[in-house]
């Protein structure tokens, strides 16, 4: 069995066997697959759940920063080029918010002059 370690460990976020001994990376993807396995969903990686989690999270518009701050990468540029396939779909919806801000904010305009 696994446990996840609270992520105010000073460890920090892991997962670990009962006596709090880390689990060999290998030893836990190899869970993973089992698991998957025996499900009906479909097969990916272990390390494709970090890309999903990435992915759906810019997508869905978590902030980048913050996106970065969960992969434990360097910097938000580098999380920007990894996942820059997500973000044209991401440009076109914030043009739409960002003109239907400026058309709400001119009828707000108009409508309080008259």
């Amino acid at each position: 069995m696994f446990y996840a370690v609270d992520s105010e460990d000073p460890c920090g976020s892991w997962i670990c066997k009962q006596n709090g001994s880390p689990i060999h990376p290998h030893t836990f993807s190899q869970a993973f697959e089992r698991i998957v396995a025996r499900s009906e969903l479909p097969r990916i990686p272990l390390h494709g759940l970090r890309h999903t989690h990435a992915t759906v999270g810019l997508a869905i518009g978590v902030p980048a920063k913050v996106i970065t701050e969960r992969l434990g990468h360097e910097n938000v540029a580098f999380t920007l080029k990894q996942y820059a396939h997500v973000l044209p779909g991401m440009q076109a919806e914030a043009a739409k918010l960002i003109a239907s801000a400026v058309i709400d904010q001119d009828n707000e305009e108009d409508s309080g002059s008259t």
